[in-house]
């Protein structure tokens, strides 16, 4: 039987991909025109129990971008297309996620989901994020909402982000787990919103 947390994203989902189907095609219209490769952007993230997912997104990098790093460093790293800059900015590159919640791997709300290559340096405390669903939005999304910016001023991108990003992303996240019902995802996913329109 689906518990309300369920319930409340598929309704959401199903919503959200009818409303902004326009939306959609024409960002797909804008990347193939744009630069060479595919519409979306396909990733394995570590989802819940450590169940690997493939993770969608529009391409906002040119093709074969992911080889030289994972981390997007500064708004204007170099790898990033006209089109995705603009995606990125205002959070469209992750619409089609409202799919990985269709299909049950998301949820709106939860810890966003990482790549393997991370998730293997977690300590069996930090592990405890894998107990729920990860998800489009969370506080830690929230509070570094900044967070390219951030890599892009420290002198090492990588090891700023393992040590320091990480970690306080982890105890965030620990927190919402231990203290989470859909009044605060409610509260999330609206200052998630405020937030992305704050910063246009």
């Amino acid at each position: 039987m689906m518990n309300a947390k369920r319930i409340f994203d598929l309704l959401l989902a199903i919503m959200g991909i009818l409303m902004l189907s326009p939306v959609y095609l024409c960002i797909a219209a804008i990347l193939k025109l744009g630069s060479k490769g595919p519409v979306c952007y396909k990733q394995l993230r570590v989802g819940m129990n450590g169940k690997a997912f493939v993770l969608y997104k529009f391409r906002t990098m040119y093709l074969d971008s992911d080889r030289s790093g994972l981390l997007t460093v500064g708004d204007h790293d170099c790898r990033i297309t006209k089109a995705g800059y603009l995606l990125r900015k205002y959070k469209l590159d992750e619409l089609p996620q409202l799919f990985n919640i269709l299909i049950g791997d998301m949820s709106f709300v939860g810890p966003r989901p990482e790549v393997q290559k991370y998730v293997d340096l977690y300590n069996e405390s930090q592990r405890r994020v894998l107990d729920v669903k990860p998800g489009i939005t969370d506080w830690a999304s929230i509070n570094y909402v900044h967070e390219s910016e951030l890599l892009a001023a420290a002198e090492d991108p990588e090891i700023f982000y393992i040590n320091t990003i990480i970690p306080t992303k982890i105890e965030q996240n620990l927190k919402y787990i231990d203290h989470h019902s859909l009044w605060i995802d409610l509260r999330i996913i609206s200052n998630t919103i405020r937030c992305v329109f704050w910063h246009i």
